[in-house]
């Protein structure tokens, strides 16, 4: 995931990749403290990964302030949205 997210933030080279690691372990704990399945919190969830990169976009530090609250709002939305989902709050059922 952390590729991934580097390329979403146009990040080259390796000098901020523990400040990324952060974000990522950030975004994926709030995502599991509002609801979401901590089983279902995984890189390859194609939504659980546009999350982490809109929470990491909104909290990287852009100097345009509107951006980054654009970001945050997408990332609350789809929170919103993911934890109203019993796919994504309910564990698996064997």
């Amino acid at each position: 995931m952390l590729n991934d997210i580097k390329d979403a933030l146009r990040i080259n080279g390796e000098d901020l990749n523990n400040e990324i690691l952060d974000l990522i372990g950030s975004a994926k704990a709030d995502l599991i403290l509002s609801g979401v399945n901590k089983d279902k919190v995984i890189d390859t969830d194609p939504l659980i990964k546009r999350a982490v990169i809109l929470y990491c976009k909104a909290n990287f530090g852009y100097d345009d302030v509107k951006l980054s609250e654009r970001f945050e709002q997408s990332y609350i939305s789809l929170k919103h949205h993911l934890t109203l989902s019993t796919e994504y709050t309910v564990g698996d059922v064997i």
